[in-house]
């Protein structure tokens, strides 16, 4: 693979993963429906990786994101789901000595070290 400049300016994470994750056309109605997106991440070093129920909480998803491009950064996590409580957890989805993140009108700041993981429990309103 070729690509111009470094590896974070070609976008190569996000090309590989549109390569290995095509997207599937799936025939549906003809009736027009507005752009939704469940999940925006604001910074392309980002990757929303996993987005799955909650093992233990049925009415909560964790998300799992990771920094790709080895460096120090602040995004933000926005969702358009209705997101009651949100908070740093561990691998086995337990909440971390943090507490909660704040909801704020952007959404979640999220900081990241290089190739740091960050799992995220959001508890849904019901």
């Amino acid at each position: 693979l070729v690509f111009a400049g470094s590896f974070q300016d070609a976008g190569v994470i996000q090309h590989a993963y549109n390569l290995n994750f095509p997207l599937h056309a799936v025939p549906a109605s003809s009736a027009q429906c507005s752009a939704w997106s469940a999940f925006s991440v604001s910074s392309p070093a980002v990757v929303l990786e996993t987005v799955k129920q909650a093992e233990d909480r049925p009415e909560a998803v964790v998300v799992r994101l990771y920094e790709a491009h080895g460096s120090t950064v602040v995004t933000w996590l926005q969702t358009s789901l209705p997101v009651k409580e949100a908070m740093l957890c561990d691998l086995l989805e337990r909440p971390a000595a943090q507490g909660c993140l704040p909801l704020e009108q952007r959404g979640l700041r999220l900081s990241f070290t290089p190739f740091r993981v960050l799992s995220v429990l959001l508890v849904l309103r019901q």
